[in-house]
């Protein structure tokens, strides 16, 4: 076997392997996209009445305080005026042929 079809084979067996990668990160993604939906249906479920149970309590509960903090959030996020920031200059982003600082 030449060293241009060992190279080849190489090539090959790395394809393989990098498409074996790939369909297994979008499989770990699909499976965490169904979690996150389980849990929706799950809140919903909950929150109606349909669904009790003690376990899942203190999640749905946790859940609602989260979203009030959200809300709470978004209300103050709001200025009931459009004043500027305190610090403007604060605000900006630096100028673009200039990298960001570091931070300390």
């Amino acid at each position: 076997m030449g060293f241009l079809d060992k190279v080849k084979q190489q090539a090959e067996v790395a394809t393989a392997k990098a498409k074996e990668g790939v369909a297994e990160v979008q499989t770990k993604r699909e499976l965490s996209q169904a979690h996150v939906e389980l849990g929706e249906k799950t809140y919903e479920l909950a929150t109606s009445g349909v669904i009790s149970n003690a376990q899942l309590d203190p999640i749905v509960e946790r859940i609602r305080s989260l979203k009030a903090k959200l809300e709470e959030g978004a209300v103050a996020a709001t200025p009931a005026t459009e004043t500027p920031p305190a610090s403007a200059d604060a605000a900006q982003p630096p100028p673009p042929n200039q990298p960001p600082a570091m931070p300390s």
